[in-house]
């Protein structure tokens, strides 16, 4: 039904499905009753998982309701309620078309560390195999290495790379791109960005200078922002995304690492908490491992 990314984020989500799933499998094969410790129970696992006290508490109040719906009174039907219900958290309304006609940007932001350039590699390869023209910039002139990491990338994805030295202006290097978007009629734009948020009003200011640029040069292409977060982090990406909002408008986030961690239900929690989208999910070291985010995809592959 999904191709072979399904049983990648399978295997991916299996540290969460044994930490989280499967649990609930088991309070639900001793439970006789649906009661008050039942629900309790499953909340306990929701809240270990990631998922955080607000979502969580959400998720049971929707159960309650559609297993009063439902007239279910036998434990052994919660587990796909359960499932209907996060399923509906996870789906959003404001999920923006990365590609729309023929001149898009990406700009991707998130701290170091957490798989910002070798995403924007991904990303690049993604959409490379889908037939588009991709062109990126190395915006993030600060973090030592990260010019040469994205080159490295670059020429893994078989696409160009607009890049200047080292410390250079990072709206500099935007501008170039864009000329270079335009000259070579690219469809995708992807803009590495430096992550310094330990000093936000740098940060912002950059930010603003390059999407300033991207108005004045580009102001009729697609643009979207995406930032890059750490599945295994879990409730501290939560933080690091309102951190982040508070910098620069933010159109979707990218969860990176999901395979590493038992901690996957962050990703129920990103998009009710935050009320932004998840774009895409990484789950291993290959090329092809991050793929779109497909919510109905994740929900088959948790339980």
């Amino acid at each position: 039904m999904f191709g072979n990314f399904f049983d990648k984020l399978k295997n991916g989500l299996s540290k969460t499905k044994s930490s989280f799933t499967d649990k609930i499998t088991e309070v639900l094969k001793f439970t006789v009753t649906i009661d008050e410790e039942m629900y309790e129970e499953l909340e306990e696992l929701l809240i270990t998982a990631d998922i955080g006290m607000n979502t969580t508490m959400e998720i049971i109040d929707n159960l309650k309701l559609k297993i009063k719906e439902k007239k279910l009174k036998d434990p052994a039907g919660v587990k796909d309620l359960l499932k209907e219900v996060i399923a509906e958290q996870l789906q959003s309304s404001s999920k923006k078309d990365i590609i729309a006609g023929d001149q898009n940007v990406l700009l991707i932001v998130g701290v170091n560390g957490v798989g910002k350039t070798t995403s924007i590699g991904k990303i690049a390869n993604l959409y490379k195999n889908n037939g588009k023209k991709v062109l990126l910039a190395a915006a993030d002139t600060f973090r030592a290495g990260a010019i040469e990491q994205l080159e490295v990338w670059s020429n893994r994805s078989g696409v160009d790379l607009i890049k200047q030295q080292e410390g250079a202006d990072p709206a500099a290097v935007v501008y170039d791109a864009i000329q270079a978007a335009k000259a070579r009629k690219a469809d995708l734009l992807i803009c590495d960005t430096a992550g310094r948020l330990h000093n936000k009003k740098n940060l912002m200011d950059e930010l603003s200078k390059i999407n300033r640029v991207i108005q004045r040069e580009y102001g009729e292409a697609n643009k979207n922002t995406l930032l890059v977060l750490d599945a295994t982090t879990g409730q501290n990406a939560i933080i690091q995304a309102k951190q982040f909002k508070e910098v620069c408008d933010l159109d979707g986030i990218i969860l990176t690492k999901l395979d590493g961690t038992a901690k996957g239900g962050v990703v129920i929690a990103i998009q009710k908490e935050l009320n932004i989208p998840v774009y895409f999910i990484g789950v291993g070291e290959g090329i092809e491992d991050l793929q779109e985010f497909d919510e109905k995809m994740f929900v088959e592959a948790l339980f």
